[in-house]
């Protein structure tokens, strides 16, 4: 089926771009909302030391008797705030209600905060490293809390994770390392350039044996450093992005204008859940 896109002018500056959000971004009359709960989570054994809290978002279509998808989100609160750039639980909700994606909680988890006079932010420790602590610390610390109080499906097609930034590399990895968890990705502007020993995915991902992955991506030709030589975030999404062409992945890359802003991914999250959701025979 041919799909035509309405015109629209490409612009001519690209260093202050920002996109309008469609109706999916914000509250409906009629769309039921789902509710909201938070905690905090402060016995982390695979990051000691730290604190953070978690939302939990509950649609109201949710029934105990019917398992639901999950969908985690990193920097929990950012891409969970009504008034923020992404509105992750307005944008489940109005989703949800159309049947455009099945019945999903939603997980947003902040990153931790060191416990010290500082309090400084564990972030980048947590959501740049190449190695399986982060999502071991969400499969046993945070998601075993949420199937404690909900009924979630065991299946990992039914299990995705969304990132930007750091955030973003941080949900590749995550599935990367435990595909048997998590099947469904989505990495905004990710920050593969700041992994410790430089970003292992372009030479990585032609000589693994593929995954079960479903990979939607967003980049920026005005991301950090785009025309520089080193830590060029705009090359280094673009290679792996070409290294999943390549070895025949499912995976779709959206690039736009403008810089570092979670603004485009904002906008775009409900067409990436919806790609995401989509029928394997679509």
């Amino acid at each position: 089926m041919t799909i035509e896109l309405p015109f629209r002018p490409l612009p001519i500056d690209q260093q202050d771009v920002r996109y309008a959000y469609g109706p999916d971004s914000d509250i409906q009359p009629g769309v039921p909302a789902g509710s909201t709960v938070e905690f905090d989570w402060c016995e982390s054994t695979i990051y000691p030391g730290t604190t953070r809290r978690y939302w939990v978002h509950v649609p109201a279509q949710y029934d105990p008797c019917e398992p639901a998808s999950l969908m985690v989100f990193q920097d929990g609160w950012w891409y969970l705030d009504p008034d923020g750039e992404v509105r992750g639980a307005i944008v489940l909700d109005n989703l949800i209600h159309r049947g455009e994606i099945p019945v999903t909680i939603g997980v947003f988890v902040d990153p931790g905060v060191l416990k010290n006079a500082e309090q400084s932010k564990n972030r980048n420790a947590e959501y740049d490293a190449f190695d399986d602590r982060y999502v071991t610390f969400l499969l046993t610390e945070i998601i075993p809390e949420v199937t404690r109080r909900y009924s979630i499906a065991e299946d990992a097609g039914q299990w995705g994770i969304c990132g930007g930034s750091s955030g973003g590399n941080c949900a590749f990895t995550a599935a990367w390392m435990r595909p048997d968890k998590f099947r469904r990705v989505i990495c905004y502007l990710s920050s593969f350039t700041q992994m410790p020993n430089g970003n292992p995915y372009p030479a990585l991902i032609p000589n693994a044996p593929r995954k079960p992955l479903r990979i939607f991506m967003q980049a920026g030709h005005r991301d950090l450093n785009w025309n520089g030589p080193e830590r060029n975030w705009l090359a280094s999404n673009l290679r792996v992005a070409a290294a999943l062409a390549e070895a025949g992945y499912d995976f779709r890359l959206v690039l736009g204008d403008g810089g570092h802003s979670p603004n485009h991914g904002g906008v775009l999250l409900p067409d990436a859940l919806r790609w995401l959701w989509r029928s394997a025979t679509t």
